[in-house]
């Protein structure tokens, strides 16, 4: 029983390094590339879930609806985001949080 409880947390504990290790890749990379719409809040946003919608980022009180969808559109240029057409809304995954969660 022991030992199962071990295995949990050592998978836990390793998923919870990857994602610390890829959120400081993707504010890195956001500050080389997009040093202008880079903020420690929009990152954190964009890791709570593994998607992100315009919505998610003005209830957050992070910027107004223009704004929002222009920060969404430019982590989605530079690779950090990838958005999808849902109904009337536009979703967008992050792809490398996705693929750890679903390890």
């Amino acid at each position: 029983m022991l030992e199962g409880v071990e295995k949990t947390a050592l998978w836990t504990c390793n998923r919870i390094r990857a994602i610390e290790d890829l959120q400081r890749e993707t504010i890195e990379k956001c500050c080389n590339e997009i040093p202008k719409v880079y903020s420690r809040e929009l990152i954190d946003l964009i890791f709570r879930q593994p998607y992100c919608k315009i919505n998610f980022v003005v209830d957050a009180g992070l910027a107004k609806r223009q704004a929002a969808s222009s920060y969404l559109q430019k982590l989605e240029q530079i690779g950090v985001l990838v958005s999808e057409k849902s109904g009337r809304d536009m979703i967008y995954k992050n792809p490398m949080l996705l693929e750890i969660l679903s390890e």
